[in-house]
């Protein structure tokens, strides 16, 4: 019973971690100020300083906090949709003026361009404030008009109507407005700063490096000739060598970036001040900073460099004792949070680990600066006087022309031509596509927009990518929950339990009809919510009772056998909600109609396991439970959440939303507070998702494209503080989302076609997948959904490329698990089941979850060197698709391992699997990439989360630290049998 309590609050524990929200890993505003030899104050600045975590968490300690979160923020292709999506491509643009008489433009156009061939409507709104993206789903049978678009961007009411525009030059000033986004290409300053430095004078006048900063200089990228470059300058000087004769220059992930070192930028030793060098330096937003000396020396400060454009120092020391480097950042105050957040403590061992970070820290740094005032107002002007400019210039045309297709507007957005003007209309789109096809190829040439990432996205294996669970799942599914590794699956044949690997089994036949389900593994608790209308009711059952039941193999329970199993006042419920964070009590609160029922649990989750076998025993699960109080409300909510206050007595709080407004209801009192209205004349309300950030609530209100989040404050004199927040903030999604999950850093958006993934803590979009058919079955801990297509690691690829290569998590017919279930006449097209692990979402190696319900698994290995079969037991809790999978990038990683001593030999140059190095375009060098790295330590980490048994000894292989090539593969075969038999 104790290993069974223990394993099963890991799984809750796990659950709950979902709900972690910190800003403190992203650094804390501190007042610098910078002084003179003399001690006389000369510059003060208020920057962000991230020095790694604060150390206040003791699970973050090295080796058991993975980094998952560093990812290039709201990547160019993911958000340049006009040169991705429309440009060469049959598209429409059109015209218009808002109720403001600020004109707009507007651009649509129906593309399958993504990894599934799903097509889609992907539009534009280009206002004076910025561009509006968002993504509908197509329709065969549903057209589609401008005016339902403009409406979904919440642009209703017009001073003019939107016209469609034809000139095919339309595409070049498009193509312009998108690029006031930003660029693609980066420009990064490199300070050289010797011990005992002080003031920037000082650090511009080295006129040489020393070797530690060569060896970090190389590290960053390869040394180029300036005269005759061709690619990307930073607004270097390529023909008279006036701003040096060579510099450093890399491409990352499609990105060209050219650093501006202080070293190699012209010396003048008349000139103190080295005007040349600051002139470059001075004005970059990002720079990094190289400083010699101990940890002990006077410490790098912003105030000391004399500029008003840089907005990020990032602070680089190298020990050479340990040969690592320790990373700092300083961003100005004004600037938006951005990832990756620094590990702690932020020192790198892995030179090339410490290169992708710091170069997608210092992109993003880049990008998040450009929403500071400073830049977002001068661009807001050029973007508002480039399209005034436009709409005078188009104005006219536009009165001239009067023919079908303009009166068109809000018609269909991809309409028929009518036969008389069709061949006309055809040799207009032929124009129109051959000047777009035409303009992509000059854009390309000049490098102004990002390179194919299809390549490289094989390398590396994301945190979101899924995982097979179940295949040819005929069912529809109503919801579900996850029951430790297994799925608890409310279908229309009844409730079956689904396991990977092994037969579904029935728990409830189809008289029940679940339609909202809890299972509460450490409090032994079933929580279900049955039938509609009058007939609902809400449930509670003995999760040791159904286990029982499962295991003995007895009557499939009905309808009529839970009758004892009814929570008395819920008849009639709509809808339930239990707090995630039951560290002192449970609390449910059901709806019934307008009104809320408050229940709790009667005793608390800290009793004695004795105890609670005893109760369990004893007393039905019902009869735990009390009726607290009523609470009327003046609608029925659509979406309740329940949020524990700090103390967990009187402030705890519900949130409810109904009509157009979210609200917050105190327990205790019933008093409701007005916490978010919306503007909008629908509202279809998604959640509200309860985030902890340090111990205090907040919340994310999602409706609509819309995600906000919302400091939720304790209560202060008996009243609720609800006011604007300099925390609050808020962003767009690109496709309306029916389901939001939240596992930090990440917020995941489910849509009928897509899942779209952002970081918490800013908004920003880091990936989005498509996958046809969506829908998302469970979330409470793993990530559970039904779909025909699984989710890989890379959206851009063509189906071409998927093709010729086996993508690691959609395994052959072999591999996959199959729940082998009879038939129903009528049944709907079978799909697939998959899984995302929240462990890899949160990027800890936390212990695995409660193991499953249902009878243990043993595979069976024949081998030629008599190896026994191993049955599997809880210590080695994996499925054939998770041992294939390890087999899998252990052999790559193997044979990388093998390979090292020789890697010229003709057999290594066969055996190499993954792409090993990565050369540069511009100029034939090899650079290692983030994949080239032999993670030669995957074998005891993974040893060291999962005890891996065998027959004789479990801890043989988990506690051998040390093996010759020939004994790591004996182990592996003598594991994994015939999975890994051919690494010889």
């Amino acid at each position: 019973l104790m290993k069974y309590f223990y394993c099963s609050s890991v799984s809750e524990d796990l659950g709950c971690r979902r709900g972690e929200f910190s800003r403190k890993h992203y650094g804390s505003v501190e007042l610098l100020i910078s002084s003179d030899a003399d001690g006389a104050i000369q510059r003060a600045g208020r920057f962000r300083v991230e020095n790694g975590s604060s150390g206040e968490y003791t699970d973050y300690t090295p080796g058991t906090w993975h980094r998952t979160d560093v990812h290039l923020e709201n990547p160019e292709y993911h958000t340049r949709w006009y040169f991705k999506y429309f440009l060469g491509k049959v598209h429409q643009n059109y015209i218009g003026t808002d109720a403001e008489k600020n004109p707009f433009f507007l651009s649509v156009v129906l593309s399958d361009e993504n990894n599934q061939r799903v097509p889609q409507y992907h539009s534009i709104l280009w206002r004076k404030t910025g561009t509006q993206k968002i993504c509908l789903p197509y329709s065969p049978t549903k057209t589609l008009s401008v005016k339902s678009i403009l409406s979904a961007m919440s642009l209703d009411k017009f001073e003019k109507s939107p016209r469609e525009i034809f000139h095919p030059e339309i595409q070049k000033d498009l193509l312009v407005l998108e690029e006031q986004e930003g660029s693609v290409n980066f420009k990064f300053g490199v300070l050289y700063a010797k011990d005992g430095q002080l003031t920037d004078d000082e650090m511009f006048s080295n006129e040489y490096g020393s070797e530690s900063f060569q060896r970090f200089l190389h590290l960053l990228g390869d040394t180029i000739t300036l005269k005759g470059w061709t690619g990307y300058r930073g607004g270097l000087d390529t023909k008279n060598d006036t701003t040096g004769t060579c510099s450093i220059y890399t491409v990352f992930q499609g990105h060209e970036i050219m650093f501006h070192v202080s070293t190699m930028l012209p010396y003048s030793r008349e000139n103190k001040q080295q005007v040349e060098r600051k002139r470059h330096i001075g004005n970059d937003i990002v720079t990094i900073i190289f400083q010699e000396g101990e940890e002990s020396s006077p410490a790098f400060k912003p105030s000391m460099i004399r500029s008003h454009f840089t907005h990020i120092f990032a602070l680089v020391r190298y020990n050479k004792q340990n040969d690592s480097y320790r990373l700092k950042i300083f961003s100005e105050e004004s600037v938006p949070l951005f990832g990756p957040p620094l590990p702690s403590p932020p020192v790198f061992t892995n030179h090339q680990e410490f290169r992708d970070f710091v170069l997608v820290k210092l992109i993003n740094g880049e990008k998040a600066t450009l929403e500071t005032p400073t830049f977002s107002q001068k661009r807001q002007r050029t973007l508002d006087m480039l399209i005034r400019s436009l709409y005078q210039d188009l104005m006219p045309d536009l009165h001239k022309v009067n023919n079908m297709l303009n009166r068109r507007s809000f018609s269909d957005v991809l309409p028929e031509s009518p036969k008389s003007t069709r061949k006309k209309e055809e040799a207009r789109q032929a124009e129109f596509v051959r000047l777009g096809q035409a303009l992509k190829l000059k854009t390309t040439m000049k490098g102004d927009a990002t390179a194919n990432l299809a390549t490289t996205s094989f390398c590396k294996k994301e945190p979101w990518e899924s995982q097979s669970f179940c295949s040819n799942f005929p069912h529809e599914v109503v919801c579900a929950d996850s029951w430790g590794q297994s799925l608890l699956v409310s279908t229309d044949a009844g409730i079956l339990l689904i396991d990977d690997g092994q037969p579904s089994v029935q728990v409830f036949d189809k008289t029940l009809q679940i339609k909202q389900m809890h299972v509460l593994e450490a409090l032994d608790l079933f929580i279900a919510r049955t039938d509609k209308g009058k007939d609902s009711r809400l449930l509670i059952f003995r999760l040791s009772a159904v286990q029982k039941d499962i295991e003995t193999k007895q009557i499939i329970r009905s309808k009529y056998d839970c009758r004892e199993n009814k929570l008395e006042r819920t008849k009639g419920c709509h809808l339930y909600a239990i707090n995630t964070h039951h560290s002192s009590e449970l609390r449910i609160v059901v709806a019934i109609r307008n009104k809320l029922l408050l229940v709790t649990k009667k005793y608390n989750t800290c009793i004695s396991l004795t105890s609670s076998s005893l109760l369990s025993s004893s007393e039905s699960p019902v009869e735990e439970f009390q009726y607290i109080r009523e609470i009327c409300l003046s609608d029925p909510p659509v979406v309740m959440t329940l949020v524990d206050g700090p103390t967990e007595d009187s402030d705890n709080m519900i949130c409810v939303a109904y009509r157009h407004q979210f609200d917050l209801v105190n327990e205790i009192t019933g008093e409701s507070y007005r916490l978010h209205h919306v503007e909008t004349n629908k509202v279809n309300f998604v959640a509200a998702i309860d985030v902890y950030e340090d111990g205090e609530a907040g919340l994310l209100l999602c409706y609509n494209y819309v995600c906000q989040y919302r400091k939720v404050y304790p209560f202060n004199g008996g009243s609720l503080l609800i006011q604007p927040s300099a925390y609050d903030f808020h962003f767009s999604w690109n496709q309306v989302p029916y389901a939001v999950v939240c596992a930090f850093p990440y917020i995941l958006a489910f849509t009928t076609d897509s899942i779209e993934i952002r970081l918490v803590v800013n908004g920003n979009l880091v990936h989005t997948a498509v996958v046809p058919e969506l829908q998302l079955v469970a979330s409470r801990s793993d990530i559970y959904f039904k779909a025909t297509a699984a989710v890989s690691g890379s959206s851009d690829s063509s189906s071409k490329e998927m093709g010729s290569r086996s993508s690691p998590q959609t395994p052959t017919a072999h591999e996959v698990p199959e729940c082998p279930l009879s038939s129903v006449e009528g049944e709907v097209p079978c799909k697939n089941l998959y899984k995302i692990p929240l462990s890899n979402l949160v990027g800890r190696s936390i212990e695995r979850p409660l193991k499953s319900p249902l009878a243990p698994k043993v595979v069976t290995t024949t081998t030629s060197s008599s190896i026994a079969s191993l049955p599997v037991t809880h210590s080695l809790s994996l499925s054939r698709m998770e041992i294939k999978e390890i087999a899998s990038r252990t052999r790559k990683e193997l044979l990388g391992l093998l390979d090292e001593p020789t890697p010229k030999t003709e057999s290594a140059q066969k055996q190499k699997k993954v792409p090993r190095r990565q050369s540069d375009p511009k100029q034939g060098a090899v650079r290692s990439t983030s994949s080239d790295r032999i993670i030669s330590s995957s074998y005891e980490s993974y040893s060291e989360g999962h005890h891996l048994s065998t027959s004789s000894d479990p801890d043989t292989l988990a506690n051998r630290e040390e093996s010759s090539p020939s004994s790591y593969q004996f182990q592996l075969i003598s594991l994994y049998g015939e999975d890994i038999i051919d690494l010889k």
